[in-house]
């Protein structure tokens, strides 16, 4: 396993007296603390000279007591300040204030440099566990387990979502009646710090937990197998202080789509990593309102929301972001792949696209242009929310004026089309509309109408009747989408929780567990 560490004046027993005592007296006075001999030690062996140095102008505050981090996957530098690892790697963390990116050292292989912070856990916490997943929710942990992949037993263990405290193991099982299904199982603390999911059978830790349902099922489902797989996490950014990046910095590999106002490549950052590229014509929107609406929008992090890793400001601008391995969802229901998803699926990728939503409305922000074109599907079916908010910086007097091909009419809420009233409500409009893409696999809302009788139409109070094959309670689901009063529509919230439950609402959170 590769660890981190934090340094403090306990953590070294070597002492050099490589800075003056005036220096040091000085810096005490600018930063507020003591620089122990230790420390400055290290400082030396890192060969950082914080007098020359203008990104360790202010050093992280010495944490006290040593605690060794672990890496829990494999990274490659991207960058001649970042440092490789691989999952396992013990480092040391010498400067953890500036958030997603810190500075580390490797005591494997002695080199230093800057790591994401996501990558890395605490060597002697719960995190650092291959199977702890967190504060991932029921439905994503299902969505793990029921990878095809995945044999009989496969598990995790994440925070519960209804007790504070508490924790849930989850299993996926088979049986003749079901199929492959998951089980979930609440882990309960005691008092005195112990867990246990039945009283009779009580560990000191979590780690004694697994470890004695590995070697027994002891009225579990099944014993526990295989730790479930998982897809590295996204960086936060690029790299650190990789934002408003040069255009030089970016190859272009392949088209993957072109629209009114761009195209769509996959790309290539500094030569290392794999991106999206949306490239805009010179004049589709001004560049300082965007750059100005980019500071929003790369706030915006949620892992059903495709991430802006950075931007080329100047014209024409360049948005990079996250790379989707199966391109956009209308591309993907209207494919071969799109052929093979049934009702289960489609409605897993609806409530995947509401989880994302739900974020944007806690977070007050609008999407404006809600539609699958605009959602980005990748390995197993996971989707992801795109483009949000750069509709309302195009200034194309067509689609300014909501009128005309440009402008997407059949997914508009009839107050924002008519009087350019966007609110998260109207999100919830589209977001109906975009259910029937799914329901139809791709097909173009409204059939055999165009935009201005779709206009008129709904304005009278027209609604789309139920697609075939659809159920009826995903029919009403739509219908309340597009309810005329837009303050009457659900919420993204609602939305979200009535499509994960969708089959799960019958069957009880926990189970038991046979002979508990």
């Amino acid at each position: 396993m590769t660890y981190f560490s934090v340094w403090s004046p306990s953590s070294e027993k070597r002492s050099r007296k490589i800075y003056t005592n005036s220096y040091l007296h000085r810096k005490t006075h600018e930063y507020g603390f003591i620089f122990p001999p230790s420390s400055v030690s290290q400082i030396q062996n890192l060969a950082f000279d914080l007098t020359l140095n203008s990104n360790l102008s202010r050093p992280a505050r010495w944490l006290g007591g040593v605690t060794t981090f672990v890496a829990l996957y494999d990274y490659e530098s991207r960058t001649t300040s970042d440092l490789t690892f691989r999952k396992g790697d013990r480092l040391q963390i010498v400067n953890n204030t500036e958030g997603d990116w810190w500075l580390a050292r490797s005591l494997t292989t002695g080199e230093s440099g800057y790591i994401p912070s996501n990558y890395v856990a605490p060597s002697d916490s719960i995190q650092a566990e291959e199977w702890y997943f967190g504060k991932i929710t029921r439905r994503d942990s299902e969505r793990l387990l029921l990878n095809l992949q995945n044999r009989r037993g496969t598990f995790l263990v994440r925070e519960s979502e209804t007790t504070k405290g508490a924790y849930c193991l989850s299993v996926l099982d088979y049986d003749n009646t079901k199929g492959l299904n998951v089980k979930h199982y609440k882990i309960r603390k005691l008092d005195s710090g112990g867990f246990y999911i039945t009283s009779r059978t009580q560990f000191t830790s979590l780690q004694q937990l697994v470890f004695h349902y590995r070697k027994h099922s002891d009225g579990l489902c099944h014993a526990l197998t295989d730790v479930c797989p998982v897809a590295k996490p996204q960086t936060q950014g690029l790299a650190r202080d990789a934002w408003e990046i040069p255009r030089e910095s970016l190859r272009l590999d392949l088209k993957l789509g072109q629209g009114c106002f761009g195209e769509v490549w996959m790309g290539t950052w500094n030569g290392t990593t794999r991106v999206a590229i949306k490239t805009l014509k010179p004049g589709t929107m001004s560049p300082e309102a965007f750059l100005q609406e980019a500071q929003v929008m790369k706030k915006l992090r949620h892992e059903k929301l495709v991430q802006l890793y950075a931007v080329v400001s100047e014209e024409p601008i360049y948005i990079v972001t996250e790379y989707m391995s199966q391109g956009s969802l209308l591309d993907f229901l209207k494919g071969e792949a799109g052929k093979m998803l049934r009702l289960p699926q489609l409605v897993d990728m609806a409530a995947q696209i509401a989880a994302g939503m739900a974020y944007v409305e806690r977070m007050n922000y609008v999407h404006r242009d809600l539609r699958a074109a605009n959602i980005l599907v990748g390995d197993s079916l996971v989707c992801k929310v795109a483009d949000f908010g750069l509709a309302r910086l195009i200034e194309d007097n067509e689609y300014t004026a909501r009128q005309g091909a440009k402008f997407p009419i059949k997914w508009t809420a009839p107050e924002a089309a008519l009087y350019g009233r966007f609110t998260i409500k109207s999100d919830v409009w589209s977001f109906g509309i975009l259910l029937t893409e799914l329901a139809t696999k791709g097909r173009v809302p409204y059939p055999g109408m165009v935009n201005r009788e779709v206009l008129d139409q709904v304005e009278r109070g027209y609604r789309m009747a139920c697609p075939a094959e659809c159920p009826s309670s995903l029919h009403e689901l739509m219908l309340s989408c597009w309810r005329k009063d837009p303050e009457e529509r659900p919420t993204f919230e609602y939305l979200q929780g009535f499509l994960e439950d969708y089959f799960t609402s019958t069957e009880p959170q926990y189970q038991p567990g046979e002979n508990l």
